[in-house]
């Protein structure tokens, strides 16, 4: 980073179907807490930049910059940015680029998504607009298909089997039982994980991430300080479409945003203790760790099987336990990271947020400077 970039507040809503409550109010709610969170005041907010994915479609509400700009008392600059489910690595990068430059000073980064309040194959249609709706949509698939045709082939490939398979969703509800944000609280055995609904073989329910309405917020500042900073913030790209992948087995963009985000941050991978992974589907957080550089090709379930994984992965229940309001996601990773950080005293963390099937990928790597 050019400039030093610190977290000095954030604030997140539960996770879950908030039917009560509208986008706004979900706003204002991690707004508010990560403001009271923060050494500054609503006044020292020099812009906001909102991530939402799907409002249109789920609650008839564009323009979100400005409506979440008008939570505070001198409206701000604001913009929105979507890249699918990565809207919200998006809209910290953006935040990132704007605080170096010199344009502000503190920014309010804030992710909602409220898509519970349609039926589910409204969302699922919403949440196609992620994929490519000439060569993807066409044929009826949606994205729990595409990523079973990604398990299919990773499956056959590795000989991963569907037993092992279900460690992956074993686990991130087992290390969601701690987290007070978390969806989904209770611990489910892996045998129950593969004997769920049959979603598109062979991936269950239990593989996939809920629908989910939340919020999260982060105010990023380079005139105040913290003990955690962003150390990196990286983006990269692919194809679409898995019809242009040369392989749909290893996805490329978290392995090009990974390379120069460890570069930024001048830190080795070893050194990294604590990660935030995009499990939207658990053969995703199988295929991260490997893209990731903490296993072997074929080896990622290994990391699932030890008792303590070090580093540890999606402590917070990640999408599968914890929800997955799309846009909310990449922000309140970066919160559950600086958690983990401050309560374990280590000094590095990382979070991956995709949007599609990885075709587009953030990755950013924390500082915990007071070790």
């Amino acid at each position: 980073m050019k400039k030093d970039v610190f977290l000095i507040g954030s604030g997140q809503t539960r996770f879950g179907e908030w039917w009560e409550k509208s986008v706004r109010d979900l706003l204002y709610e991690a707004v508010d807490s990560a403001l009271e969170s923060s050494p500054c005041t609503a006044l020292d907010i020099d812009m906001v930049i909102v991530a939402n994915m799907i409002a249109e479609r789920t609650n008839g509400q564009a323009h979100l910059g400005a409506l979440a700009s008008s939570l505070l008392p001198h409206n701000p600059p604001a913009l929105r940015v979507e890249s699918a489910c990565a809207s919200g690595a998006v809209a910290l990068h953006t935040a990132c680029g704007l605080l170096e430059s010199g344009r502000a000073k503190n920014i309010l980064v804030v992710g909602v998504e409220k898509m519970t309040d349609v039926p589910t194959a409204e969302v699922s249609s919403a949440l196609m607009g992620a994929a490519d709706s000439e060569k993807d949509a066409p044929s009826g698939l949606t994205f729990p298909g595409i990523f079973g045709l990604i398990a299919q082939s990773y499956m056959h490939e590795h000989n991963l089997t569907r037993e092992r398979l279900n460690t992956v969703s074993a686990t991130h509800h087992r290390n969601a039982m701690e987290n007070p944000f978390a969806q989904f609280r209770r611990e489910i055995p892996a045998e129950k994980i593969s004997q769920s609904a049959p979603v598109a073989d062979p991936l269950c329910m239990l593989d996939c991430s809920p629908v989910s309405d939340g919020a999260a917020a982060c105010i990023l500042s380079t005139e105040k300080e913290s003990d955690v900073k962003i150390a990196a913030s990286q983006l990269a790209t692919d194809a679409v479409s898995l019809t242009e992948r040369e392989n749909i087995t290893s996805f490329s963009a978290t392995k090009q945003a990974m390379e120069k985000a460890l570069e930024e941050a001048d830190v080795d991978r070893s050194n990294i203790s604590h990660l935030e992974v995009h499990d939207c589907f658990s053969i995703a957080a199988v295929i991260n760790m490997e893209d990731l550089g903490f296993a072997e090709p074929g080896k990622g379930i290994e990391l699932y099987e030890q008792k303590e994984p070090v580093p540890s992965i999606n402590a917070s229940g990640g999408l599968k336990a914890c929800g997955h309001p799309v846009a909310a996601t990449g922000i309140k990773q970066i919160i559950d990271v600086s958690k983990q950080l401050r309560n374990s005293g280590n000094r590095w963390g990382l979070t991956q947020n995709f949007g599609g099937a990885c075709a587009s990928c953030g990755i950013h790597i924390l500082e915990h400077t007071h070790v």
